[in-house]
């Protein structure tokens, strides 16, 4: 393919991302995804809208020095009634410290007659000269027009004397807009194609909302026909179901098709990292199975599958995962077989032959364990325990005497309903009982608190460990109040290492132990900590 069919690629994620439910980003974590998608290698960064909001005005006052990407502010065109050099919001993106301007306008008529009530052809006039307007201060100005797909399917000659007013004003991109999500691939392909015959695809973009779940192949349709800047938000975050998820644009274009972009490699094994760093910025779990990038996306659970893959990975595999920074995860579970278990064992670091008698004795209990309620597959780190208690590996670092737990819900001194919890523990270590007390926001926050500090003078590498996510599940809800209950815990240290454990009781405070006795255990085990002597 010639340098015409070079993809650019532009992320909207500080912009159209933050309308997402739930998202508000401060400066800090602007600038930070800012420098991660600059390392990532896309060719525009939309940091915000100068003279919207607080935020926005603070990032783009010192916005962050890139060296691949350009930075790009965004606005709205000149408003009716002020010409663009007298326009408040021109005069606020136009001022900004930005590499290039992204303007947004109307292209449909419905919107033109009842959201602004103004004469078409005025407003034809007033995206041209905003257009004009940006190209002659701006490094670079590209033309965002909101609505497209719909404008053109009510009024194709409307819709196209918008977008032509702005490609000749100078946009260096039209950027065409399925805003409400609604249209389908074969109407996104058939409709760029028509436009490419008035405006050229090298200067078209496609902008998608996921609205029928089609953001991610109805921008791939346009890049079919003719377009070639993609808009997209780090894991398709957005307002409603969200925008195109650029990371799957990224990879998808980058490695199963012969399209040209500007992004390495070695940059695309970032992919992974920049997808998690966003959720981590956001406080959020990642979603397990997005494609590419999630946990799942190259976990394999079945025996047959696990055991094809260990043949080849083609058989299961799209793609390798470490080319987009991820892993092949094998998952243990009830349905696991001998493959899945000596897959998982080489991945732990556990030498153990296929034809070993203690390996049809762990599959055996692996599958007991999850009938009791037990799930290993999204427990990776009681997995390992089991596996290595049952070959001998583990030392007993501490044992359980008892432990009791109190909640005491009463008014405090300022007139305030208050709920507190008190846990105390008493514990063998280093050849002798401690007993400790502790107080927490809720009874496993206590008991967690009362269990460390018993150890933590034997253990201090427990000293930088922390309970970063706490999952109940109700396994027998016919049982009512006397239900099997499964807890999962995450835990992680200073290191950067996260790992979950799980334990099942009808006591959920039991299950919860047992769970952070895991816990304990793993980080201790992986840190070579020995077992603590008689004192």
């Amino acid at each position: 393919m010639s340098s015409d069919d070079r993809v650019y690629f532009f992320d909207s994620t500080l912009r159209d991302g933050a309308q997402s439910q739930g998202v508000d980003f401060t400066v800090a974590d602007k600038r930070t995804l800012a420098e991660a998608l600059d390392k990532l290698g896309v060719d525009y960064i939309e940091g915000g809208w100068p003279g919207a909001n607080p935020t926005d005005d603070a990032f783009f006052q010192a916005p962050p020095r890139l060296e691949n990407a350009r930075m790009i502010a965004f606005g709205m065109t000149r408003r009716a009634g002020r010409s663009p050099e007298n326009d408040p919001g021109m005069a606020a993106l136009l001022n900004s410290r930005a590499d290039g301007v992204c303007i947004v306008g109307k292209t449909w008529d419905f919107h033109v007659d009842l959201a602004l009530g103004i004469d078409r052809q005025e407003y034809v006039d007033i995206i041209a000269d905003s257009v004009a307007h940006a190209a002659g201060r701006a490094g670079e100005a590209m033309f965002d027009a909101e609505h497209f797909f719909d404008g053109y399917k009510a009024n194709p000659d409307y819709a196209l004397q918008c977008v032509e007013a702005a490609y000749n004003a100078g946009a260096r991109w039209v950027v065409l807009c399925d805003t409400n999500g609604g249209t389908l691939p074969d109407e996104i392909e058939r409709i760029v194609g028509e436009v490419s015959a008035r405006i050229p695809g090298t200067r078209l973009g496609i902008h998608c909302h996921d609205d029928t779940g089609n953001a991610v192949a109805n921008s791939l349709a346009a890049v079919r026909a003719g377009a070639r800047q993609v808009q997209g938000t780090l894991n398709g975050l957005g307002e409603r179901c969200g925008n195109a998820n650029l990371i799957s644009v990224i990879a998808t274009l980058a490695l199963k098709t012969d399209y040209p972009v500007g992004i390495s490699r070695d940059q695309l094994k970032q992919l992974t990292h920049v997808s998690r760093l966003l959720d981590e910025r956001l406080n959020r779990q990642p979603a397990r199975n997005t494609p590419y990038v999630g946990e799942s996306a190259f976990a394999h659970k079945g025996g047959l599958h696990v055991s094809a893959v260990e043949k080849d990975p083609r058989t299961y595999e799209h793609i390798e995962p470490e080319l987009v920074g991820n892993r092949r995860h094998i998952v243990v579970s009830d349905q696991s077989g001998r493959s899945n278990i000596l897959a998982r064992f080489r991945e732990i670091g556990i030498d153990l032959d296929g034809d070993d008698p203690q390996l049809a004795t762990l599959v055996e209990r692996v599958k007991a364990r999850e009938f009791e309620g037990y799930a290993y597959d999204g427990a990776e780190a009681s997995f390992e325990l089991m596996a290595r208690r049952a070959l001998g590996q583990v030392p007993e670092y501490f044992g359980l005497s008892r432990f009791r737990v109190m909640d005491d819900r009463r008014w405090n001194a300022r007139g305030e309903l208050v709920t507190e919890s008190e846990a105390t523990v008493t514990c063998e270590v280093a050849g002798r009982d401690v007993m400790t007390v502790a107080n927490g926001n809720g009874p496993v926050n206590a008991l967690d608190l009362a269990l460390r500090k018993a150890l933590i003078e034997v253990y201090p590498q427990l000293e930088d460990m922390d309970l970063v996510d706490y999952k109940v599940r109700i396994l027998t809800p016919q049982a009512g109040t006397g239900a099997v209950t499964r807890v999962m815990i995450e835990s992680a240290d200073s290191q950067g290492r996260h790992w979950t454990t799980v334990g099942v009781s009808t006591n959920i405070i039991d299950a919860s132990f047992n769970a952070l006795h895991d816990g304990i255990t793993w980080k201790l085990y992986r840190e070579g900590a020995q077992a603590a002597k008689d004192g």
